[in-house]
């Protein structure tokens, strides 16, 4: 599968069980090895309110040894009240100009526990309201691996500035064993994560499997002050559909 339907595909996943996720303080994790760039996870945590862009940047390995780049953009934003907006977009060529399409867009309120999901094509907003918190699903966050695990290693990495920001760093390492990797080597594949406690948001993350290539997801343009509300408005154009589970 091509990085660009891997991508959609993985996007589309992200946003499904991104509620599952939203009494969670830290973002989640990669969940694996595979040729992904997921977006910011954005936590609904109230009195952090901001607005941002993210950059993704792939370059994807091929099989004939040759590196296919795409690249994409995206909004987000969160209120003071702990109300989220996120939104992906088209992958498209490094070459092209001007903002990818959108696909689809997020807003969750964590006090109602409303969930909308919206995208340009079918004009549909699809409302849930959560009766609980759920937890993750399987498969949502990674498996963490046992300390004495000998092909697993975190270390922190420091801290550097950005923005205004101070961020903290951390660096995780999967080793694969030449007799697992396919390749015949051992295969090192490195994740990096560079947090804000200012934001609770990654604002960095590098992804690189000397297999599949590497991958750059980074947040930048961050204003810190209250987004517009039209943000978190579905637009009027759009027929609203609640597909509330009825109560049991």
């Amino acid at each position: 599968m091509s990085c660009f339907r891997s991508c959609l595909a993985v996007f589309g996943f992200l946003f499904a069980t991104f509620i599952h996720a939203q009494n969670q303080q830290m973002p989640r994790d990669y969940r694996g090895v595979q040729t992904i760039v997921p977006g910011i996870f954005v936590t609904p945590v109230p009195n952090a309110p901001f607005s941002a862009t993210v950059e993704i940047l792939s370059h994807e390995i091929l099989p004939d040894g040759s590196t296919h780049t795409s690249t994409t953009t995206a909004h987000i934003s969160r209120a003071s009240s702990g109300r989220i907006y996120n939104e992906r977009r088209q992958l498209v060529p490094a070459t092209y100009k001007g903002e990818p399409e959108l696909l689809s867009a997020h807003i969750y309120d964590p006090s109602s526990r409303l969930s909308i999901f919206y995208n340009p094509y079918e004009r549909l907003a699809r409302e849930t309201i959560l009766a609980e918190p759920p937890k993750a699903p399987a498969n949502a966050v990674p498996s963490l691996a046992p300390i004495n695990n000998p092909y697993f290693k975190q270390e922190d990495i420091g801290t550097q500035p950005l923005g205004g920001l101070t961020l903290t760093g951390i660096r995780k390492s999967h080793t694969i064993p030449a007799s697992m990797s396919g390749t015949g080597h051992e295969i090192v594949i490195v994740d990096e994560y560079w947090y804000s406690p200012d934001l609770s948001i990654y604002m960095i993350i590098k992804h690189n499997d000397p297999r599949t290539g590497e991958q750059l997801v980074a947040v930048s343009s961050v204003e810190r002050r209250e987004p517009d509300a039209s943000v978190f408005a579905v637009p009027s154009n759009y027929k609203v559909v609640d597909e509330t589970p009825p109560p049991q």
